[in-house]
């Protein structure tokens, strides 16, 4: 019994019903900029959104709503054809298809949150982000909070709160380089840092006891030397010795206090890491 040979169906594409735009393509790069030249792409746009629409229903029931992520998928459709170049022998479907997928992954990046928020917050910020493209595209600037209320019939602190959550999506790494830092800056280096005026009076406070110890003449050594900014000449002229002698106190003095200094910062962390009873 001979075996019947049927021919081998080829598995459909995903996009086998996709239009096809390559003549229209092709007068879109020979025409210049212009009204003729913008209505063929939106012509194209049309053509290609069923497709736009198909990829974004992949990523529904991940916390937003499918007409947003149409409308994404339909910023990067517009994108891919704005861009297209039919010259480099490329497919427009598979130049357009990572594009648009780009764009929903960039969304969700940019618009998940990284932490709990109430669905009663997330629900607001929908109605928020909705009315206020509406109301962009109706009055040609960005509406007010007041109209953004009638608009979705919220109150202006429900408003409020909802263009809050626009911008709380995602936490920011300290270590984040800024938006437009080519040098590494980051949101850290943005912070308080410890002002150098507190070490001084620190260091003040400390050696104060120490200089109280002193004998007299090495207190007004230092005195002149430190405070009034005497040269070590003129001290030696003052006190009737050599300036050699007074140079020789100064570092005497000054590496004493400095090891009293040192041995009761050592005899206060020894005391603080001692069991209290």
């Amino acid at each position: 019994m001979s075996a019947v040979m049927y021919p081998s169906r080829r598995p459909r594409h995903p996009h086998d019903d996709a239009p096809d735009t390559a003549a229209d393509f092709q007068r879109i790069a020979g025409l210049p900029d212009g009204p003729h030249r913008e209505e063929l792409r939106q012509r194209v746009v049309r053509a290609w959104i069923p497709m736009a629409h198909r990829l974004a229903a992949r990523y529904r029931n991940r916390g937003e709503s499918l007409e947003d992520l149409q409308q994404v998928a339909a910023l990067g459709l517009v994108k891919a054809v704005a861009r297209y170049d039919p010259s480099r022998g490329t497919a427009f479907e598979s130049y357009a298809v990572p594009t648009i997928v780009g764009e929903l992954k960039r969304h969700f990046r940019d618009h998940m949150w990284d932490v709990h928020v109430p669905r009663r917050v997330q629900h607001l910020r929908n109605h928020v982000r909705t009315s206020h493209r509406e109301l962009s595209l109706t009055l040609g600037r960005s509406p007010s909070v007041a109209q953004i209320a009638e608009h979705s019939g919220l109150s202006q602190e429900d408003v409020l709160l909802g263009m809050e959550a626009l911008d709380s999506y995602s936490t920011l790494s300290l270590d984040a380089e800024l938006p437009g830092a080519d040098d590494g800056y980051s949101l850290q280096d943005t912070l308080t840092s410890a002002e150098p005026g507190f070490d001084l009076v620190l260091y003040r406070e400390a050696v104060k006891p120490q200089l109280r110890r002193l004998p007299e003449r090495e207190q007004r050594i230092l005195y002149l030397r430190f405070f009034c900014e005497m040269t070590q000449s003129r001290i030696a002229e003052q006190l009737g010795i050599s300036q050699m002698h007074v140079s020789r106190l100064i570092n005497q003095t000054c590496d004493r206090i400095h090891r009293r200094i040192e041995a009761e910062g050592l005899r206060e962390q020894e005391h603080l890491r001692a069991p209290t009873h």
